[in-house]
């Protein structure tokens, strides 16, 4: 089954290392039929709308490298 995966704009390394890694990349727009979303942490507005959007695991990437923002994704699928 492939992930979808909803990237914020502005995360390009991101977006792309997910993307090599077989990840299904979508806009914000989307995060309704995303499996997880992943966002700058810059905006806690943006959170606010972000969980009555969807029930999927939403990670910050604030201080995160690619690799770490993966690890998280797959932490919170196995839960």
């Amino acid at each position: 089954m492939e992930r979808r995966v909803a990237v914020e704009e502005g995360l390009s390394p991101i977006r792309e290392y997910l993307q090599q890694k077989g990840y299904k990349v979508v806009d914000m727009k989307s995060v309704a039929q995303a499996d997880a979303a992943v966002i700058s942490g810059g905006d806690k507005n943006f959170m606010n709308m972000q969980d009555a959007m969807t029930d999927a695991p939403v990670i910050s990437a604030q201080g995160l490298t690619p690799e770490d923002v993966l690890k998280q994704l797959e932490s919170k699928w196995l839960h």
